[in-house]
């Protein structure tokens, strides 16, 4: 076996968006995540959006909150001309 190819392991501190820091092994010092398991919505059961790029704004000024009414009048038209 090859000596000195391998990274050195040692404790990594992992910085959650939250506030949270948590302590593990690895071959990084430091380690900046958006989302932990102290945060994250499969965790802790709540709902919490996470918009960096500001995606939900970009989406609701393009298409306002129309984009849902039209497909809603879509599927009544649909369903009222089948009925006749």
């Amino acid at each position: 076996m090859k000596n000195d190819i391998h990274p050195k392991y040692g404790k990594s501190t992992i910085k959650c968006g939250c506030g949270a820091v948590h302590e593990i092994g690895g071959t990084v010092p430091e380690v900046t995540v958006e989302i932990c398991a102290s945060c994250h919505p499969f965790y802790t059961g709540q709902q919490k959006f996470v918009d960096t790029m500001g995606r939900v704004e970009r989406f609701q000024k393009k298409f306002g909150g129309e984009y849902f009414k039209k497909a809603e009048k879509k599927k009544t038209l649909k369903r009222s001309s089948l009925q006749q």
